[in-house]
């Protein structure tokens, strides 16, 4: 179907100009524009002789004084060419003043039209001064990276040679341009009906470029199908494109994107619309957005023709002022004296502070300020001590604000963008006079000047329509030194700069700027850095664990500084995974319910991560699992492989692809786990619910192969038959391991590197790497450009970040106090933008240096990347390097690393940097990539050995811990040295525990051997800690005890004791108390003693047991209560009731229950400390006897063994047990070994 696309142009711009590119131009676009000009086409500020005149300023011309040179030499002095019609301008070259020493060094390149409003050309949109010349004969071609469309075109001089003055020659390289034009007045429009034959061109384009001084109006209006329409419009001087339906008016339609800013400067800007399909790309001047229309639009019917009109432009002339030395000094009215006067002015500005104007009032000893203060408009007359007048607000937006002083002799008024903005009167004699000038933006900078201050921050911005007395000021006058005077301006200019757009802010924050810089605000964007750059997030569960983070929930950026956006994952980190968890609307188990409308079952997964989030963690991961699990009675899952099946899944990076095999099978099997392993129901079927059997079964498994991962929807058939009944779970995505924080490779000659591609970071290069060395110096990392180059590198106890962007090589380093050839991993992450450069090294301090403020930003770089050395194989890094990223990239070392002699891929050695993190007493393990805690010596667990291991126990409740004999008891030991058996006894002890309780007294602890000594850990009748051993059958038993500390408080205590032979040393919440014995270490070796020979008060005190919290219960290298906790197959048994709990806190066992999500400012900032824990946290009561019993090796075997029944029945009757535990042993018991291993178990 054909329809009609109308453009209406011009609604309520005032001045407007069109033209549509009809003509295309010639590819060849460099000829000489100069050398023919009449002597009319060149003008100039001023000529130091009539032979020195701009006319001779032509390359390799000889005439006159052999170029141009002005009067003065200094940055007022300019000159002009004239190319009498609009041109397409290329390239522009330089040269000295013939046969002398007069050349320029650096100059501005200004365009305009009309000979007015000019535009200073920049270089990659922040450069301004273009190189010149290095002596008077050479000629310098500048070739402009963007043509220009211009007729005049001035060059400003900005430095020359020192020992010369200003001596020009110039050419101007280009073509002829040609274009069709309209003008616009604020009430026409142009209607284009296109043809009525619809275009099926796969591109479709609409093209113009506009100039105006209005900031609003609509420039374009297209209609497609069923009243769809796109409509652009110029507000405020930014282009917004929306989209209507069934409405005419802009603000009632959709907003799809906005581009662009201060396109109300009066000069040409490109406009394009590129529509491929139902995707526009809207291009202003150098700016392409893409945005999403409706199909009713998806077709333009484009039809050619020419229009061609006439336009005239009005001329405004601008000033700019650029810096604190700027300003305007203009004469006071010879009508002042008559009592009416008035002031006008129009001005933009990014400031938010900066004064406008300043006068003296002479006759009253005043003076007023019209200035702006927190982008409002204020007056301050000082006459009256107090401001008088705050006017508007946000006078800082870059737009054009007109402002209207009037002052009669008792009466001033004050208006702000005149019926738009607001108005204020006030009632003060002012008498002014003609003897009072006006100063504009500034006071001149001489100290003595008494005619003008400024208490405010000068003015940085442009006016323009100044009039006093209703009569306009003639700033060309002005420029001319032939009215008033100034200092540091541009005059015909404005030379404003919109810093935010293109906004270098990344990531989403918000830009802000000034007239010479910008800011941005990266607040709720989970980035930072001077452009928002770096992700504030680590990139996986396994950095977060290496930081010494625990379980809970963590923000994870995957590719740091790339596209993809931080996501809130679950990290379980386990003893030796950390595993992502990413949840999604369904993980519970699921039943099927029939749905009326068809036979199948259908259900879909909304994971809480993007597509693009959940592909990326893929595949960094070394691991991803899902569960998938189908619970079946008389439903049937898969069929038989050839049959159709009855149920299948979708699964993949998104959309996905259908798989037709089930959880535990392998992709393309159409088989579930127990076809694979050959032990399904059926064994003609290679599921459990084929064999649909009439009752529960199921087939359940885990998907393992990432390329089919995550499920992200189900299909199941075989749920409606009757008697038919289902249920599923398709658990959450679960992965672990980094590939990319592993990645490493070791250099091992100074002569060896990696080489990359081309490192490509023009605005913003962000680089981060971990390395270890023993080497003192060597280069990280280097790439070449023609000019340009970047390189990190090592140099004694320091790491050094250069570049060179073309303003000059620049460091930033950071220094250590500490050696970092230490052979320890240490992190460096660098980062340069076009607002500063960045470098840190581990934790320290950020170092900084700031970008010039107008200089090159490009950093252009073609050369291959170097890594662990250079090009010149010199100052090469020997050591290793790994997880190197360059913006979010992991480069893969190790791949590259197997095919380059002198680098070997991947890196051992992780405890040196991380066994840190392995706390009470667990041991670091190295692993190929990476490391992790084995908490088997210790009595924590969790992934760094931190979380305790505590349970509730009531009087009733005992625990059993059996030890393996080290010889049979029944075999000959006559033959054993008797210097074996002094080993036997308890020589030292190594004991830590906390505990909780209000009861009183009560045994904590007790230990004994098979030979007559024993250790009790007890809190006596007041309360306190007591301590008693009996070493030595002779002697009575030494009680220990810590005073001054109530235990019995509910409050939670930790006690450590520490014996070696004779000295004891206990600990109580960090105070220590010493005790000496003093009898002989060396014990004898003697039968279990007769249960009266036990101290009665300790039996009595063991006879009630213990109520309260203990943890952390460690005796030498044994974690009794930690086995029957987490290993109850181990030899320990457990009687009565044993309660997981928490020692710290009387919180329920609910995992989640001490869980917090922090914020700031919007964004949840990772949980470091929220979960303690790998599983459920624990809560509850403790209370246990310990009974540790060493037996073997005695003399007299027989005797030993008729006396073994004995030795039990007084265990069980004293309700004690007997432990053995390798510390108090030799190493030379240690490590025999028993032909045959008898358990003996003691109960308590």
């Amino acid at each position: 179907m054909s329809y009609d696309i109308t453009l209406i142009t011009l609604i309520k711009l005032f001045w407007s100009f069109f033209f549509f590119t009809l003509l295309s131009l010639t590819d060849v676009c460099d000829s000489p524009l100069v050398s023919n000009l009449p002597p009319l086409s060149f003008r100039s500020s001023s000529q130091l002789s009539s032979s020195h005149g701009p006319v001779f300023a032509k390359v390799n011309r000889r005439d006159g004084a052999g170029g141009w040179s002005p009067l003065t030499s200094d940055r007022y002095q300019w000159l002009e060419v004239d190319l009498g019609r609009r041109t397409r301008i290329t390239a522009v070259a330089t040269q000295g003043r013939y046969g002398s020493s007069d050349w320029l060094t650096a100059y501005l390149l200004m365009f305009s039209d009309t000979g007015h409003n000019w535009r200073q050309h920049r270089q990659e949109d922040s450069l301004g001064a273009f190189p010149g010349n290095s002596n008077a004969d050479s000629v310098v071609q500048y070739k402009l990276e963007q043509p220009v469309i211009a007729r005049y075109l001035r060059l400003i001089p900005l430095d020359w040679n020192p020992t010369g003055r200003i001596g020009l020659r110039l050419e101007i390289y280009g073509c002829r341009y040609t274009s069709d034009v309209a003008n616009f007045d604020g009430s026409s429009s142009l209607v284009y009906r296109l043809s009525l034959r619809p275009s099926r061109t796969t591109i479709e384009t609409i093209s113009l470029k506009f100039k105006t001084l209005k900031n609003c109006g609509t420039l374009l209006h297209a209609e497609g199908q069923r009243d769809h329409s796109l409509t652009l419009v110029l507000d405020k001087g930014k282009l917004l494109l929306y989209h209507q339906q069934a409405v005419t008016s802009s603000s009632s339609g959709q907003l799809l994107v906005s581009l662009g800013s201060l396109l109300d400067d009066q000069h040409w800007h490109y406009i394009k619309l590129e529509r491929m399909n139902t995707h526009l790309n809207l291009t202003v001047d150098k700016t392409t957005q893409q945005v999403h229309i409706p199909a009713e639009l998806s077709h333009w019917d484009i039809h050619q023709g020419n229009v061609t009109f006439s336009c005239a432009e009005p001329v405004f002339v601008a000033v700019t002022f650029t810096d604190s030395q700027s300003f305007l000094q203009l004469p006071g009215s010879t009508s002042w004296s008559q009592g009416v006067t008035s002031v006008a002015l129009q001005f933009r500005t990014w400031n938010k502070v900066g004064l406008l104007l300043t006068f003296d009032l002479p006759n009253q000893d005043g003076v007023v300020w019209l200035y702006i203060n927190e982008a409002r408009l204020r007056l301050l007359i000082r006459k009256a001590e107090r401001n008088l007048v705050e006017l508007s607000s946000g006078l800082n937006d870059g737009q054009w604000h007109s402002v209207e002083l009037k002052f009669r002799s008792d009466h001033l008024s004050i208006s702000v963008d005149k019926d738009e903005g607001a108005t204020a009167h006030i009632s003060i004699p002012l008498p002014l006079s003609t003897d009072s000038p006006l100063f504009f933006g500034g006071c001149p900078a001489e100290e003595n000047s008494q005619q003008c201050r400024n208490p405010f921050k000068v003015f940085q911005g442009c006016m323009r329509l100044l009039a006093v007395d209703n009569q306009p000021i003639d700033l060309i006058k002005v420029q001319q030194r032939l009215l008033g005077n100034y200092s540091h301006l541009k005059i015909d200019m404005c030379g404003i700069i919109d810093r935010c757009s293109p906004s270098h802010c990344e990531h989403g924050g918000r830009c802000t700027q000034s007239w010479n810089t910008f800011h941005c605000n990266c607040s709720d964007s989970g980035y930072r850095g001077a452009t928002c750059h770096s992700s504030t997030f680590k990139q996986s569960c396994e950095e977060y664990k290496h930081d010494g983070n625990t379980s809970g929930h963590y923000y994870i950026d995957v590719d740091g500084s790339g596209p993809i956006k931080p996501q809130l994952v679950y990290c379980n980190m386990t003893e030796d995974k950390a595993w992502m968890v990413i949840q999604h609307n369904n993980t519970e188990l699921t039943r099927v319910t029939a749905s009326p409308e068809g036979n199948q079952y259908s259900a879909y997964f909304d994971y809480a991560s993007a597509d693009e989030q959940l592909a990326a963690i893929i595949n960094q991961s070394e691991h991803c699992e899902q569960e998938l699990s189908y619970y079946c009675r008389k439903s049937r899952l898969l069929n038989t492989p050839d049959g159709a099946p009855f149920s299948w899944w979708v699964g993949g990076p998104s959309p996905g692809q259908v798989q037709m095999y089930w959880g535990g099978a392998l992709p393309g099997s159409r088989q579930c786990a127990c076809g694979l392993q050959d032990s399904c129901l059926d064994p003609y079927h290679y599921c459990n619910c084929d064999a649909d059997h009439d009752q529960w079964t199921n087939d359940s498994g885990v998907i393992s192969h990432k390329e089919t991962l995550p499920v992200l929807s189900l299909v199941l058939g075989d749920v409606q038959r009757p008697g038919s009944e289902a249920a599923y779970r398709v658990g959450p995505l679960r992965c672990h391991g980094d590939k990319n924080f592993w990645n490493a490779a070791f250099f091992d000659k100074e002569t060896s590197y990696l080489h990359f591609p081309t490192f490509n970071g023009e605005l913003n290069a962000d680089i981060s790497f971990l390395f270890k060395t023993t080497s003192s110096s060597g280069v990280f990392l280097e790439n070449l450009g023609i000019k340009d180059f970047i390189r990190i590198e090592l140099t004694s106890t320091e790491v050094v970040f250069s570049f060179d962007v073309g303003n000059g090589p620049l460091e930033v380093r950071v220094q250590t106090s500490v050696p970092l050839n230490d052979n320890r991993w240490h992190s460096v992450r660098a980062e340069r933008n076009v607002k500063e450069a960045s470098l840190r090294v581990d934790e320290l301090p950020v170092a900084t240096k700031a970008a010039p403020a107008d200089g090159h930003i490009h950093l252009q770089l073609n050369s291959q990347l170097f890594i662990g050395g250079t090009a010149s194989r010199q100052k090469g890094f020997l050591g290793c390097i790994r997880s190197l990223q360059l913006n979010g990239v992991t480069l893969d070392l190790e791949e590259r690393a197997k095919i380059t002699p002198g680098v070997r891929p991947g890196c051992p050695g992780h405890c040196s940097s991380y066994g840190w993190l392995c706390q009470n007493q667990g041991r670091c393990v190295e692993k190929t990539s990476g490391f992790y805690c084995d908490c088997s010596p210790s009595a924590y667990t969790g992934a760094f050995c931190h979380k305790e291991v505590s349970a509730g126990f009531k009087s009733t409740t005992s625990i059993t811990y059996m030890f393996k004999e080290p010889y049979d008891l029944s075999g000959n030991t006559s033959a054993l040295p008797s210097s074996i058996y002094s080993d036997m006894t308890l020589r030292g002890e190594n004991i830590s525990l906390s505990f909780r309780t209000s009861q009183s007294p009560a045994l904590l602890l007790y230990v004994s051997s098979f030979y007559r000594e024993y250790l009790a850990l007890l809190i006596n009748k007041h309360d306190e800690l007591e301590v008693r051993y009996k070493l030595h059958s002779s002697r009575d038993v030494e009680v220990l005890e810590s005073p001054g500390t109530n235990l019995v408080d509910g409050q939670l205590h930790t006690v450590s004791i520490r014996r070696l032979a004779d000295t004891v040393s206990v600990q109580v919440h960090g105070s220590i108390s010493n005790w000496c014995f003093f009898f002989s270490p060396c014990l004898c070796v003697f039968l279990f003693p007769d249960s009266d020979e036990v101290d009665a008060d300790l039996v009595g005190v063991a006879s009630v047991g213990f109520t309260g919290c203990l943890s952390a219960v460690h005796f030498n290298s044994i974690s009794p209560l930690k086995a029957a906790l987490l290993h109850p197959d181990s030899a320990v048994i457990v009687t009565g009731p044993l309660v997981q709990s928490s020692c710290g806190s009387s919180s329920s066992a609910n995992p989640y229950a001490a869980e917090t999500t922090h914020s700031l400012s919007g964004i949840r900032a990772p949980l470091v400390n929220a979960i303690r824990s790998d599983s459920a946290l624990i809560g509850g009561v403790i209370a246990v006897v310990i009974f540790i019993t060493v037996s073997a090796l005695v003399i007299m075997a027989r005797f030993i063994c008729s006396r073994k029944e004995t030795y039990r029945n007084q265990e069980v009757k004293a309700s004690q047990s007997e432990d053995g535990h390798e510390f108090p042993f030799s190493s030379q018991a240690d490590s025999q070994s028993a032909p045959n291993e008898n358990q003996k178990e003691y109960f308590i």
